[in-house]
């Protein structure tokens, strides 16, 4: 009777851990590997006004997936880095752009956004003027038409296309078209900053109504220099605040102290 008793209780406790193997173990194994390869990257999208059109920065993958495929600038965050700091890195390294003001986007966590592992992304934005850095145009790195785009990496058309939106809803908040301008401009071109961004046209008097009347906007004694068209006066912007309650800004000045 005592070993029958015995054999039951063995049986029980063979039973009990194959149970365990089966389904606890794996089940742990699973959520082990998930965790693994949840991994975070951030992209950061540039754009700029050239040829009087809105252009973005893209540079063109070496390695799978998507190899050959133009892409924005991005990388896996390092261990030892916060966003902000791998962001800056990333486009230094990617790039040579250095020193400019990232507005930390949005995170995009599509699990299906890349083919081959879990990856989570933080997207940062800027507009710039081309002029201001040494940009050297490469067959795998280069300035593309927003309007004319060629086939992207990841959800990379969705990002591009969600910075554009955010900078036409933060063009309420402030002149933000401005960093696409030179230190002194003329209405003219502030407008066909605005056109660029909007993607449409804009009346002329209403443009230079609103404005005439944009916080920060000043009026110089100084006129442009053409001897084939009629001078026009110059405007720069002072004391324009970059923040607003959904933008989140660094450049490498801030990262330093």
């Amino acid at each position: 009777m005592l070993n029958f008793v015995n054999k039951n209780k063995l049986l029980t406790y063979v039973k009990f851990y194959f149970y365990y193997i089966i389904y606890y173990r794996d089940r742990e194994f699973m959520i082990f590997n998930e965790t693994k390869t949840h991994e975070i990257t951030v992209d950061v999208v540039i754009m700029t006004m050239k040829y009087d059109a809105l252009h973005v920065l893209l540079v063109k993958r070496t390695t799978e997936p998507f190899k050959d495929k133009w892409a924005i600038p991005g990388g896996y965050v390092r261990l030892s880095e916060n966003l902000d700091q791998a962001a800056l890195r990333i486009l230094k390294e990617r790039t040579n752009i250095d020193n400019v003001y990232l507005e930390q986007l949005y995170t995009f966590g599509d699990p299906l956004r890349h083919p081959n592992a879990r990856v989570i992304t933080c997207a940062y934005f800027a507009l710039v003027r081309a002029e201001d850095f040494n940009i050297v145009t490469t067959p795998e790195l280069g300035w593309h038409k927003i309007s004319d785009l060629p086939p992207l990496a990841f959800d990379h058309k969705d990002i591009i296309e969600y910075s554009l939106k955010r900078t036409r809803e933060r063009l309420e908040l402030c002149p933000v078209a401005y960093q696409l301008l030179n230190e002194k401009f003329t209405l003219t071109e502030m407008q066909k900053a605005y056109e660029l961004i909007m993607g449409k046209k804009l009346d002329k008097r209403n443009f230079r109504k609103k404005a005439l009347a944009t916080q920060g906007l000043i009026e110089l004694d100084e006129f442009t220099k053409s001897s084939s068209k009629r001078p026009a006066r110059l405007y720069t912007f002072k004391d324009i605040k970059l923040n607003s309650k959904r933008a989140h800004f660094i450049s490498k000045k801030k990262e330093k102290k």
